[in-house]
């Protein structure tokens, strides 16, 4: 508004006629209502701007008091506070964009720089000596207020560009490249072995250049393997891994690669998009509309269940793109069994028995192995060689091993000879749209896919069967197999680092966690095609490295990195790999050697094993770092090797994984036989400590609850367990005859004849 613009300081006396005529043709009562109600949904939003230090002046010279003297701050106060409290002025705040939270805010701040400042602005000053000499109204300082607060509160002269900036209404418009030609969609609809991946693969393989994205690392890299075996050469390329068809590392015209990794950019003939489904996926559904949306391909053949064909019409709608769709049926039978398994006394050769947690996998896998069959065991935290070693051991009709254990990781990238698959349970931990964790019943898509890799076509096995492990399960599995995939209404978005970079320059002072929770905030979507995906893990990631000096788009990367952040071990190498980043200092092979305790050995214990897949992600992280900062991450090669051979220990591990969980109970006093549930012995052996844990001598140094613990969250390394061996001994046979007992030491004292006498002597100083 016109009457706010900043006056000469001998007019400001007429600002109070203006406020009263605009108060005269305006409703009060009405305007305060609309107000309330706009201001008040907004407050939340205004607790995410970080607000300025506004610091006055340091000009020497106090202009102001040399024309009308100088301030009484006690009279200033009362002024001030007069103002702060007239109705009027708070609704012209909030016309001006500062709601009851920015206003309250503004005006601490506002109080705070008038009664301490030695010196205030000349206009200021001569407006308060005004007021104070009755010759101006109380209403002048507004102006002033509200120059103030959008010095505090920066979003206020920008807030139209931020909206605009996360305006995420027309995510198609985003690539011009690809809505430069006229691409051809043709989805390839069916449920898990029906042939549909085949038949898109098919047109990948014959055509003269083409893209492949998959969801997974092992998808990934089968696709390269067989293009290469087919004669089609084909790189690979993956978040941590390039792999080029050519001896010379010339570029191939065919890639496959994760869908993450896919360039929008490069022209091809045929795109591969598997898993369209994905798109609906809390965290990694942006990697899938990027790519359908992005793609600048002739034919886009996208794989997926038939619950995703209208949300891929409806997305293609924004393009302009006719969508053909081809549908196809299971190309092998598959049965549902009349009755659970029941008992492990009771599961054949070729079942697969599915669980949903890690625990799960160790009690049954020792439960069938504690009979006399060998077992393979899958899980999603194994590396990638290490569950294809698996796979292969449960294929092999010549191998002893032909049971699988495996958790809901083989319903993609695995091929697997499986005759039943088992329900240990039907309830699976689920990510709610807050990123909450959730327990529920599996979805009716999540059972198709895993019932699905039962009697797969070209195996051993021509009929698939599925049952639940619980009678009481199979009734509610029959329900969820009869019904259709649930209907994906909703595709993917996340934030770019452009727009971020954007975000950044209008609030510089803001923290990049704060960044991304303003965009989420003020960003509009068109709620009929698309949701924001989860950042969490984005946030974690950032505020976990606010406190190291990165460049912004720096910091946005590491925070992109694929993390397990309930991993305490990794989480605190990606904090050490931060700060060498900002040192400027080379993540060299001696000093992640240092960090991550190597040589490795063969794990002992659950715990160990649980170490080392901490450490081969810790690898991970280093070969995804090292293709996005080549100079300081500059060893990949010798990092790769490491970890291959990291692999084969990890391998050597799930052999025995039975051995590791009879090792792991054997360290706590109070574990019972083998036939017990694991998670009851772990949380015995987690919460109750026996009097052989509270004696701290050699013989079960590194056998502790506490020793376990540290080691599970990389504070403890093996290597410095021994290293703690030999620092005892040391110390034992120096001190030989002088070992008493701890008065905190329920075990019988090693001196009887005075450990009496020195305990109660300890007791006394106590007290």
């Amino acid at each position: 508004m016109n009457i706010f613009t900043i006056l000469c300081a001998n007019k400001y006396r007429h600002y109070s006629t203006l406020l009263k005529y605009h108060h005269r043709y305006r409703s009060p009562k009405c305007s305060s209502l609309v107000m309330q109600k706009r201001f008040k949904k907004d407050d939340s939003l205004s607790t995410l701007f970080v607000p300025v230090p506004v610091k006055p002046s340091p000009d020497d010279i106090n202009v102001g008091a040399e024309l009308t003297g100088r301030l009484n701050k006690g009279d200033l106060l009362k002024i001030l506070n007069r103002f702060y409290q007239k109705p009027e002025i708070k609704q012209l705040a909030s016309e001006n964009g500062l709601d009851n939270y920015l206003q309250h805010q503004a005006y601490i701040s506002f109080r705070r720089f008038c009664l301490e400042a030695n010196t205030l602005p000349v206009d200021l000053h001569v407006v308060i000596s005004d007021i104070l000499q009755g010759a101006g109204h109380v209403d002048d300082i507004l102006p002033y207020f509200l120059r103030h607060a959008k010095q505090m509160f920066p979003h206020l002269e920008c807030m139209d560009d931020l909206k605009k900036i996360s305006d995420l209404r027309s995510p198609a418009n985003w690539y011009p490249e690809a809505r430069a030609i006229n691409r051809k969609i043709v989805f390839h609809a069916g449920p898990t072995n029906s042939g549909k991946t085949y038949h898109a693969l098919e047109k990948y393989l014959s055509s003269n250049s083409g893209v492949y994205c998959g969801p997974l690392k092992l998808l990934a890299t089968e696709v390269y393997r067989k293009s290469n075996e087919r004669g089609t050469p084909c790189d690979l390329v993956t978040g941590e891994e390039r792999k080029f068809a050519d001896e010379k590392n010339e570029a191939s015209k065919h890639i496959s690669c994760t869908v993450e990794m896919a360039n929008v950019n490069t022209p091809y003939d045929i795109a591969v998009i598997d898993e369209i489904q994905m798109m609906k996926d809390p965290s990694r559904g942006w990697a899938w509309t990027r790519a359908l949306l992005g793609l600048v391909a002739n034919e886009i053949h996208i794989c997926g269940e038939e619950g995703a064909v209208e949300l891929v019409k409806g997305l293609m709608t924004t393009t302009g793109e006719d969508v053909q769709v081809c549908r196809y049926k299971r190309l092998t039978e598959l049965a549902i069994e009349d009755s659970a398994v029941s008992n492990l006394d009771n599961i054949m050769p070729g079942d697969c028995i599915v669980c949903f947690s890690k625990n799960d996998v160790y009690t049954v896998s020792r439960g069938i192995e504690s009979r006399g069959i060998e077992v393979a065991v899958i899980y999603g935290g194994l590396p990638p060689n290490t569950k294809l070693a698996q796979a292969q051991k449960f294929n092999d009709p010549k191998n002893s091993c032909n049971v699988l254990v495996a958790t809901d990781a083989i319903g993609m990238g695995l091929n697997l000879s499986i005759r039943r698959i088992i329900f240990y349970s039907l309830i699976k931990p689920t990510l709610n749209e807050k990123g909450e964790k959730e327990m529920d019943t599996i979805s009716v898509s999540q059972a198709l896919q895993i019932a699905g890799r039962a009697g797969r076509y070209g195996t051993q096995y021509e009929k698939g069967y599925v049952t639940t492990f619980k009678p009481q399960d199979l009734s509610t599995l029959r329900n969820i197999l009869s019904e259709k995939p649930e209907p994906i209404i909703k595709a993917g978005l996340h934030p770019t680092a452009d727009q971020i970079e954007l975000y950044a320059y209008h609030l510089p002072n803001s923290t990049l966690s704060n960044l991304v929770d303003i965009f989420i905030s003020l960003s509009t979507v068109d709620d009929s095609l698309y949701f924001m995906c989860n950042i969490e893990d984005f946030k974690f990631l950032a505020d976990m490295i606010q406190h190291v000096p990165l460049p912004l788009r720096a910091r946005y990367v590491f925070c992109c990195a694929p993390i397990n952040r309930k991993m305490p071990f990794v989480c605190t190498m990606f904090l050490k790999y931060a700060r060498q980043y900002s040192k400027n200092q080379s993540i060299t092979f001696d000093w992640l050697c240092k960090h991550i305790g190597w040589p490795f050995t063969i794990p002992k214990t659950i715990i160990d094993l649980v170490h080392l897949e901490a450490v081969f992600d810790v690898l991970d992280l280093y070969l995804w770092f090292s293709y996005r900062f080549t100079d300081l991450f500059p060893e990949a090669n010798l990092v790769r090797d490491m970890q291959a051979e990291l692999d084969d220990i990890i391998e050597q591990g799930v052999v025995q994984i039975t051995r590791l969980l009879k090792n792991s109970e054997s360290s706590s006093p109070n574990s019972e036989s083998i036939e017990e549930d694991f998670n009851v012995a772990r949380h015995k052996h987690n919460y109750l400590r026996g009097s052989a844990q509270r004696n701290f001598n050699n013989n079960n140094i590194g056998k502790g609850r506490l020793t376990e613990r540290l080691l599970a969250q990389g504070l403890l390394t093996p290597n410095m367990i021994d290293e703690l061996h030999r620092e005892w001994n040391k110390n034992t046979n120096k001190g030989e005859g002088n070992c008493d007992s701890d008065d905190d030491n329920d075990d019988p004292p090693t001196h009887p004849n005075n450990s009496t006498n020195k305990r109660s002597n300890r007791r006394r100083r106590k007290f």
